[in-house]
This record gives C-alpha cells, structure tokens and sequence, in this order.
C-alpha cells in the first residue's frame, strides 16, 4: 500500500516538521539533523522559551509556535509529536487527515478510552504511524530474544524485570502521562509482552506511597502470560534520590528451563550475560539512552521500503498503556501503604532543583 510513496522519495530526503521542544524534541531534532534520508523542516512549540533554544541550537529549519503551519505543508512526508500526552490526540487527527505520517512518543492521549480510539482510525489508514517505545530498539534486548529463539534456554519460563532510579518525582511535570508506573513503566510492562510473545493473563499490584505522595511512586507487579510465562515487573523512581552518592538497580532476568539470560546497565554501557545449553556469551556495548537514532531510520526506511520493519506500532503502545493504568490502579485498589513524610519530598526536590547531574532532571 505504501509503494507510491517509496518511488516519490527514492530521489530526495523524507521531509518532516516536529512540534514538541522539551527534552525528547530536542534529542529528534538533532538526531533528524544528522540523519542523510531527513530532512527537518520545522520546529514547533508554544513556549517562548523552547523556540529561543531551538532558534540557538538548531539551523536552517522554520521555527513557529502555529503547529497548523505544518499540517498546511503538502511538501511533508511526516510530522513528529514530542508534545505532552494531553496535546497528541488533535494533531494525530490533524496528520492523518493532512495525510502525513507520525513519529510519536508515547502514550499517545492521557487517558485509555481516548488511546483506543486513535488506535481505530489509524488502523483505518494507509499511513505509517511509529511510536518510540525505545526498549524494542535496543541491541541488548534483542540479542537476548534471539538467544532464547534459538532454543539455548530451553522453553523460557520466568521474566523479572525492573527499572528502580533516583529519578522523575512528582511535581516535575508530565502530569498528562500519568505516575511513575505510567509514564515510565509502560516500556517495561511493553518489552515483558515481548519478550513473551503473548498477551497478559493475570496480574496482581503492590505500590508504596513514598513520601506521603497520594501516588503510589513504586509498583511491583506480578502474574502471568496467556502461553503461561510467568512475570515480575517492579518499577520506582524511589532509589535513593538524598543518597550522598546516588545510583540505581535496572535489569532483566530472564529464565528457561534449561538456561537464562540476563540484562543490567548503568545508563552508560549495557552488559548481557546469556548462558545456554552449548553457548556462554558475555557482551557490554553502549546503552544509548532512548534509541532515537535508531527510531527515527527504523522510521525512514521503513517509509521508503513502504513496509514496517521494525518499529513499534500505536497497538504496541496503547496494549502497554492499557495494561500499565490497569496494573497501577490494581496497586491503588490493594492499598499502597504510606511511607515518609512530604519534608522528605520536599528536600528530595530542593535538592534536585540545584543538581547539574542526575537522573531524569527537570528540563532547565
């Protein structure tokens, strides 16, 4: 279906604008600068400050905050969304009706009902609409999948997963992508159904109230696959954020009947240790924070070759969303306990307001 597009951009670059400066805006921006099949048209944001920065930072693009300027540019292959959740639903109608196709980050609305229904029209369309769930762009990960397809593990039995940081605490914004579990623990409870090949069966949540916060800020989450693959997922950004010297516990555990593999990093180098039945394999390599690099080719080529092949799909997304808001509120619904007092929060976010270097700062 995609085979006219393919013969119009065989000779010339994919032509794209973004609205959305923030932090992620800036990483497509520069990443869409770099790359030789894009070329970045506009850059769109309502604040006066990200377009000043963008005006610094980026060259020969048209800056404005009218995000209809671009949907009004027939000469645009795509547009990318880096906005906040609450803002994406209208410019997905806007793209789809101007026929452009979409790089999104994710989730696409901030609420599920909303998501569901982006999910119809844009199945409805002939367009190509990628949402970063940046996990399925990593080389650690796949590696891993490979391994276990391979048969080295046996039949894969047992995910762990977690994702602990000193990181993003309330009161800093993106309120329209929901808590922590939410706004972050989506791309674990997405890369957990991937690993597994299999939809959710069962699940049961456990959160704490750090802080006295009225969101839960950790959740453990366990349960079980529809192919009967067990899973844990524990997600919180609760490690530690007043330790003297901060740090982190991130990984993925991976068991079979036969072997395991298994993941950790620290947000520099990713390190994976696969251990089968005929092959011990022991790599580190770059983390590569969100992968944007790779989404935006992924993205390009797939465009060009007028298939998908390889990126992650709106369904992807809002499968994850949906199971993310069930599982927190599940949490909610068993009674997350409270612990500590809002002076700690307090002091946690007077701290983070002077540090230079940390996880998941405040954009300045």
């Amino acid at each position: 279906m995609y085979n006219k597009l393919a013969m119009n951009v065989k000779e010339r670059k994919l032509k794209i604008g973004i609205i959305g400066f923030g932090r992620m805006g800036r990483q497509y921006a520069e990443e869409l600068k770099k790359h030789p099949l894009w070329e970045l048209v506009y850059i769109c944001d309502n604040n006066p400050k990200a377009r000043k920065a963008a005006a610094s930072t980026v060259s020969d693009v048209i800056i404005t905050d009218n995000e209809d300027i671009l949907f009004a540019d027939t000469s645009l292959d795509a547009v990318g969304l880096f906005t906040l959740a609450d803002s994406r639903p209208t410019q997905v109608y806007k793209a789809l009706k101007a026929r452009m196709h979409i790089l999104a980050e994710k989730p696409i609305a901030s609420e599920i009902q909303t998501e569901w229904t982006l999910v119809e029209a844009v199945e409805k369309s002939d367009l190509m609409v990628a949402v970063n769930l940046f996990n399925r762009n990593a080389w650690y990960h796949q590696t891993i999948i490979d391994f276990i397809h391979s048969g080295e593990i046996g039949d894969l039995a047992i995910i762990r997963i977690a994702h602990m940081t000193p990181g993003h605490m309330p009161q800093e914004g993106h309120k329209p992508e929901g808590p922590a579990f939410h706004d972050c623990g989506m791309h674990y409870v997405d890369v957990a159904r991937w690993y597994a090949n299999s939809e959710y069966a069962t699940y049961h949540s456990q959160g704490v109230r750090m802080w006295s916060h009225h969101d839960p800020w950790w959740v453990q989450v366990h349960g079980t696959f529809a192919n009967g693959v067990v899973f844990d997922i524990t997600q919180g950004f609760v490690y530690g954020h007043l330790a003297k010297k901060q740090t982190h516990n991130c990984y993925v555990d991976i068991i079979g009947t036969k072997g395991i593999a298994r993941m950790a990093h620290d947000f520099q180098k990713a390190t994976i240790e696969m251990h089968g039945i005929t092959q011990t394999i022991i790599r580190t390599g770059n983390f590569n924070d969100k992968k944007v690099d790779i989404m935006v080719d992924i993205f390009a080529r797939s465009l060009i070759a007028g298939e998908n092949l390889g990126y992650p799909t709106v369904r992807d997304s809002v499968i994850a969303s949906d199971m993310a808001w069930k599982m927190y509120y599940d949490a909610v619904s068993n009674g997350a306990p409270c612990i500590g007092r809002t002076e700690d929060m307090d002091e946690i976010l007077a701290r983070r307001r002077l540090m230079k270097e940390g996880y998941g700062l405040p954009l300045s």
